[in-house]
């Protein structure tokens, strides 16, 4: 599979995308699941409900969006490799975060869930062919395609992993 043409996915996307280092889309699944949930069990369990400022996300919030994140975008490609026509709503991901409970939930459960999660997408992704890649549609009232989608949710976890570490991290 090729790289996503940025030209059809918002301009918003592109820095998810552009973080993405494989050129096949599976091989970055694939390479980023093993790598990101090395990074996880990783980090102290002490360290989990730790927020770098007052307002911000912790990081299992962060880690929980990561996964609804994950589950929205599998859904929009989905819906769009299967013919959708109907535009797809967007999803507040600030409201998500203050809903999740997060901070009631185990990591190490946190992290099979994210794994699972990933599963599944994995799967799903592969199974599209050429054709179902290049189709497009709207999600978040913004035209979108398939393979834009799938390049998307493997971007989105580089991106967090850079704030965990630059944020949450450090110290």
């Amino acid at each position: 599979m090729p790289r996503p043409d940025l030209s059809r996915v918002p301009e918003y996307y592109h820095r998810y995308i552009n973080q993405v280092p494989e050129n096949d889309l599976m091989t970055a699944l694939t390479n980023q699941t093993a790598s990101f949930v090395r990074f996880l069990r990783k980090i102290p369990l002490d360290k989990v409900n730790y927020r770098y400022a007052k307002g911000k996300w912790s990081i299992k919030e962060v880690l929980l969006h990561m996964i609804d994140t994950e589950r929205v975008f599998a859904y929009r490609a989905l819906c769009i490799a299967r013919g959708e026509k109907a535009p797809l709503p967007g999803f507040e991901e600030d409201e998500y975060a203050a809903n999740s409970k997060a901070s009631k939930r185990d990591w190490k459960e946190l992290i099979a869930e994210f794994v699972a999660v990933r599963q599944s997408t994995t799967y799903l992704l592969d199974s599209f062919d050429k054709k179902q890649l290049d189709a497009s549609g709207v999600a978040s009232g913004k035209p979108v395609y398939v393979l834009g989608v799938c390049y998307i949710i493997v971007g989105h976890v580089y991106h967090h992993v850079n704030v965990l570490q630059e944020r949450y991290l450090q110290k």
